[in-house]
């Protein structure tokens, strides 16, 4: 889900204690929402804002070795303490959270449940996380002007999750042909990408090696077992198949991925006519004239 036509618009962040590294209070221009973003050694801190006490939808966010990707649990309270403080004490996995309430007051139960229901239905799609709900959440019934104005709130929330380091709601969908189209054939597997704001993309169909080099990373090792057990990666004879886009950190992650080895994707990734992505950018770089 995204907006079809992005608007400028100012995210404003408040460091209550003075510790850019603690607790975060998130708000973004001509909005009504509040973001409390705490690691679970702040815990005590968020629990004595006010907005803990108000009907909220909330992201736990975990990582563990044995996987390249985080673990979230998406939920919803009325108001958000009671189901905070019970993860506090029985939830082990998470480091940090975030929820959001506003600030008039104007979210209800239904609405956070709707909230709560759409989430886990994007993360699903978009397959960046591991999810450790048990299951999925029933959408309420809300009426067209309330549905219309949880959506529009949901929009705000998901421009906001890329700049905690949390874009894992969003599916990378090619919906136009790249510009400046890129292709890795190695070790009898072909992939197609392109850079993108948000890093490299690797097209649907693009191939994957079905073993890997001993010179691979772990962590991308993982990645790849990742992708595989969310489907991203499916077996198709000798090697894999991506069954959707996918966007990776960099060049090199993307092209580790497929050739199943490291390697450096600046070089890798080339244009159909020999051109390597580190000359595409060299030349782009060379064309920029410094203001005078």
């Amino acid at each position: 889900m995204s907006d079809n036509n992005p608007r400028p618009f100012t995210i404003k962040i408040f460091v209550p204690e003075g510790d850019p590294d603690g607790l975060r209070i998130v708000g973004r221009s001509n909005w009504t929402g509040t973001g409390v973003v705490f690691n679970r050694t702040n815990y005590k801190q968020a629990a004595a804002r006010p907005e803990f006490s108000q009907t909220g939808v909330y992201i736990l966010v975990g990582t563990s070795e044995e996987s390249a990707l985080p673990t979230i649990y998406v939920g919803e309270g009325d108001p958000v303490s009671e189901r905070l403080k019970s993860h506090y004490a029985n939830k082990d996995f998470w480091d940090w959270a975030v929820f959001f309430v506003t600030g008039d007051g104007s979210l209800n139960k239904a609405h956070v449940k709707y909230l709560e229901s759409r989430l886990l239905e994007l993360a699903g799609a978009a397959k960046q996380c591991h999810l450790d709900n048990a299951k999925g959440s029933s959408r309420p019934n809300l009426s067209e002007a309330d549905q219309a104005d949880v959506e529009s709130f949901l929009l705000d929330m998901l421009s906001i999750f890329p700049l905690l380091g949390l874009g894992i709601f969003e599916k990378t969908e090619t919906k136009k042909q790249p510009r400046d189209l890129l292709y890795i054939e190695a070790k009898g597997v072909q992939g197609r990408g392109y850079e993108d704001a948000k890093g490299f993309v690797v097209l649907k169909g693009s191939h994957s090696a079905q073993n890997e080099t001993n010179s691979l990373h772990p962590h991308m090792s993982n990645l790849r077992k990742d992708l595989i057990d969310q489907g991203v990666l499916v077996l198709d004879g000798d090697h894999y198949v991506f069954t959707q886009d996918r966007t990776f950190q960099s060049p090199s992650a993307a092209a580790g991925v497929v050739i199943g080895g490291s390697t450096n994707g600046r070089f890798m990734w080339r244009r159909k006519d020999g051109t390597t992505l580190k000359q595409i950018q060299q030349a782009a770089a060379a064309e920029v004239t410094p203001d005078e």
